[in-house]
């Protein structure tokens, strides 16, 4: 995406699941959401349908996504692959704080903000 609003980098150290997923917002709903990730096939299946749930939702919609609403929206995951919706849940949350530091005045861009927890 270029020039996103938001930007989250995140991963699973135990399995070596990534995402990044970005987010371009106008007023306070996110018009647009996608996302690079690399991982399992759980791992990719969950960011792509945190992208298409966060399409069209305010930021405070977007926050109410949890692991299990990602979860649930695929069909269920295995217990093995929950970790996956939690990576979801985590990019999300971490690409709108990005998206809310920067507005608040910040001159650092959202690439340069982005955390790698």
């Amino acid at each position: 995406m270029e020039a996103p609003d938001g930007v989250a980098d995140v991963k699973n150290p135990a399995c070596g699941d990534r995402m990044r997923l970005f987010i371009k917002v106008d007023g306070e709903r996110i018009v647009e959401a996608t996302f690079l990730a690399s991982g399992c096939g759980p791992a990719i299946a969950a960011s792509s349908m945190a992208t298409v749930m966060l399409k069209g939702k305010t930021i405070e919609e977007a926050l109410r996504i949890s692991h299990t609403v990602v979860s649930e929206a695929l069909g269920g995951l295995p217990p093995t692959k929950m970790h996956c919706a939690h990576l979801a849940e985590k990019a999300i949350r971490t690409a709108i704080s990005n998206y809310q530091r920067c507005r608040k005045g910040s001159e650092t861009s959202p690439e340069e903000k982005r955390r790698d927890p």
